[in-house]
C-alpha cells in the first residue's frame, strides 16, 4: 500500500482533496484521550477547537487504499510554571476508527518540559547542600540552573567542582557571569541545554533539583541510569513519582515560610 501524508482537519476545515466519487471515499476517525480539559491539541499543524478530557474528529474523505501519517501534539500546562509538550505520530488508513492515548509520556517519544524558572532563597540552597552531605571531593549538578546560584554556593562551600545546565541561553550567560563574579568560574561549568537530553551526567556525585513533578519524573529515570550508587539527589519541594525518598526535612526560611527539601540516595 501507498502512504501518504495528509494534512488533518475537523469536518468544519476546507477540504483540499480533488472530489473523488463516495466509493472511493472514506473517512478516519480518531478519538484522541488527554489528560486535562484545557489541554491545546493540534493535528498536523493544525490548532483544533474544543475542549475536554476525550475529543472526537473525523477527517474529509479521503481515497481508500492509502495510508495516511498523522501526527498530534498536545501542549499541557498542569500549573503556571511548567509546559509539557506531547507528541504522537501513526500512521491510519480511510474506513478506520482509532483510539489515541495521550495522557502518560511516551518513553518512545518524550515530552518536551519546559518550566519557568523560580529562585530558591539562599538560606534554602544552603539547607540542601547541607542534605545532601556536599562534601570536597563531590561533583555538584544543578538541572535547570537559573541565575546558577546553587552551582556557585556548592564551589563556595568546597565541592571539588560545579555543573549547571539550562534551557535558557539568557540564564546560561547570567549564570557564568555570576560565577565570575563569585570568584568561581574555574570551578563551575555552565552548559546550555535540555535537561531531558542530556548525554551524560555519570560524573555527578550530588544533583540538585528545583523543577516540577512532570520534570523530575521524567528524569528519573535517566538518574537512575548514568548515576552511581550512592550518588545523592536533592530536590526542593517536588517528588519523583512512586520512588521515596530516603528523607525529608521540612526548613524555616529567614522568610518565615517553610519549605520541603527532600533527599534520594541512588541504589537505596
Amino acid at each position: 500500500m501507498t502512504r501518504t501524508r495528509c494534512w488533518f482537519a475537523a469536518v468544519a476545515l476546507i477540504v483540499f482533496l480533488a472530489p473523488l466519487s463516495a466509493q472511493e471515499n472514506k473517512t478516519v476517525k480518531l478519538k484522541v484521550l488527554l489528560p486535562r480539559e484545557d489541554a491545546e491539541l493540534s493535528i498536523e499543524g493544525v490548532k483544533m477547537s474544543g475542549t475536554g478530557k476525550m475529543r472526537e474528529f473525523e477527517s474529509p474523505p479521503l481515497p481508500a487504499g492509502k495510508k495516511y501519517e498523522y501526527t498530534l501534539v498536545a501542549v499541557i500546562k498542569p500549573n503556571n510554571y511548567t509546559t509539557i509538550t506531547r507528541s504522537r505520530k501513526f500512521d491510519v488508513e480511510p474506513g478506520k476508527s482509532y483510539d489515541v492515548e495521550m495522557l502518560q509520556n511516551d518513553t518512545k517519544s518524550p515530552d518536551d518540559i519546559v518550566i519557568r524558572w523560580v529562585p530558591t532563597p539562599d538560606d534554602i540552597v544552603q539547607e540542601m547542600l547541607k542534605l545532601g552531605n556536599v562534601g570536597k571531593d563531590d561533583v555538584v549538578y544543578d538541572l535547570g540552573c537559573g541565575d546558577g546560584r546553587m552551582v556557585i554556593a556548592a564551589v563556595k562551600g568546597g565541592a571539588k567542582r560545579g555543573v549547571g545546565i539550562d534551557i535558557d541561553p539568557a540564564k546560561v550567560k547570567e549564570s557564568k557571569e555570576n560565577a565570575k563574579r563569585a570568584g568561581v568560574a574555574d570551578k563551575v561549568e555552565i552548559r546550555e541545554g535540555d535537561v531531558l537530553k542530556v548525554k551524560d551526567i555519570s560524573d555527578a556525585s550530588v544533583v540538585l533539583l528545583y523543577m516540577s513533578d512532570d520534570l523530575n519524573l521524567a528524569l528519573r529515570p535517566i538518574l537512575q541510569k548514568q548515576l552511581k550508587p550512592g550518588s545523592r539527589i536533592v530536590s526542593h519541594r517536588f517528588i519523583m513519582g512512586d520512588w521515596k525518598p530516603f528523607k525529608e526535612v521540612t526548613v524555616k526560611g529567614q522568610d518565615g515560610d517553610e519549605y520541603e527539601l527532600k533527599l534520594w540516595i541512588v541504589g537505596k
